[in-house]
């Protein structure tokens, strides 16, 4: 098992025809079989597979979902174990596919390029910080909104829910993207316009 653990991340050959992988450092988490859910960090990636570091491995063949900062929700089966983690496969619809290598393209760009995590607005600090972010489930809390872009904010509430999960902060919709050392940031589904985002979000 040692030896198969020490091999190189190797697509097979129908996915090295199909896709390219792109190194890229992403963190989310996943979810193993048994329903554990563990913190991951994604070291290479394309349409069909991945590969992350990750604490809690399962077996070959086993299956995972996973919920990816700039990808979102991604599910496949374990491919091969690794030193730290294991590859596994990408399951997605052609359109997904194109979508991903979109992303993947976007990322790996952004990545020759040095760029900054993604400034696509300003950010500012709100009038009234103060909101209440709302969950799929019903469940609601108080959260300080730190700071607000149009496509975006970062919040400080008293539990961090999971990096994927849906929300809505005020009246808008949104999903957890990372988690902060003091907080977490959600991305809103649709962005927001200059003139109304701040009375959006403050909303009861």
């Amino acid at each position: 098992m040692a030896l198969v653990q020490r091999q190189s991340i190797r697509p097979s050959a129908q996915e090295r025809r199909r896709f390219q992988r792109v190194k890229v450092h992403l963190l989310g988490r996943y979810m193993l079989a048994d329903r554990r859910e563990f913190p991951c960090q994604v070291i290479n990636m394309s349409p069909g597979g991945l590969a992350m570091l990750a604490p809690g491995i399962g077996n070959v063949g086993e299956r995972v979902v996973a919920y990816l900062d700039h990808i979102g929700r991604v599910e496949g089966k374990i491919t091969r174990l690794l030193d730290n983690g294991f590859a596994m496969t990408v399951g997605a619809t052609p359109r997904k596919r194109d979508k991903l290598a979109a992303q993947l393209t976007w990322l790996a760009n952004r990545q020759i390029l040095n760029l900054p995590e993604d400034r696509r607005h300003d950010r500012i600090v709100p009038r009234n910080p103060m909101s209440i972010l709302k969950f799929d489930d019903g469940r609601a809390m108080a959260c300080r909104i730190m700071d607000l872009s149009l496509s975006g904010a970062a919040l400080a509430a008293e539990i961090k829910p999971l990096v994927g999960e849906p929300v809505t902060l005020g009246r808008v919709q949104a999903r957890v993207v990372r988690h902060l050392e003091e907080g977490f940031a959600i991305e809103f589904v649709h962005a927001q316009l200059p003139e109304t985002v701040e009375d959006n979000v403050s909303a009861q």
